[in-house]
């Protein structure tokens, strides 16, 4: 665990817990009171700190992957983030298995698609000084949908590509009107 605050100590408490129940149950089967329960913790401690059990998985995924794009743009490229995306992935491999198998509203399929999208329309706006045109809005919103279920995919067949491989054909997929924003901005 990371060093952190007493607050952050109990929110990794309770991941550390939910983890342990996806080595036995599907995420759509855990219940919240299964998770304090394996922490010694109560219920009302975890409503404290996440609104329910997809909170948890989508506040951890973006403790583990988010920081794989913090730099992005100034020394990193899409390439080197999404390896180490991947990497962190592979890393918590029941984590991620279990959590990309729920079809929930609140998933974490659907939370890393917002998050990358709006990662890169923040990149673009920030770089370009401008509003995202529609028209590339839409593509970018289908490379980021793409590329989420791609990481499903790759993520629930055993991860059989490296993360580099993924990577590499992630970036290579890429629309090329997009990818021309992308290299101007020094994203690529």
């Amino acid at each position: 665990m990371p060093d952190v605050n007493k607050g952050e100590k109990t929110k990794y408490r309770l991941a550390d817990s939910i983890k342990v129940c996806m080595k036995t149950a599907p995420v759509d089967k855990i219940t919240v009171q299964s998770i304090v329960d394996g922490c010694h913790m109560t219920r009302q401690t975890f409503y404290r700190n996440f609104k329910d059990k997809y909170d948890l998985i989508n506040w951890y995924f973006d403790k583990l992957v988010l920081e794989s794009f913090a730099r992005m743009g100034t020394d990193r490229t899409v390439y080197e983030g999404l390896v180490r995306k991947f990497e962190f992935i592979r890393q918590e491999k029941i984590f991620f298995t279990e959590a990309f198998r729920s079809d929930d509203q609140n998933s974490l399929k659907e939370h890393d698609f917002e998050l990358i999208i709006e990662f890169y329309r923040e990149q673009i706006q920030r770089k370009t000084r401008r509003q995202v045109r529609e028209d590339l809005m839409f593509l970018l919103e289908m490379y980021c949908r793409g590329s989420v279920y791609m990481t499903v995919k790759w993520v629930l067949n055993g991860m059989k590509e490296t993360p580099e491989e993924m990577a590499r054909a992630l970036v290579d997929a890429m629309p090329p009107k997009l990818r021309e924003v992308f290299l101007e901005i020094h994203l690529v």
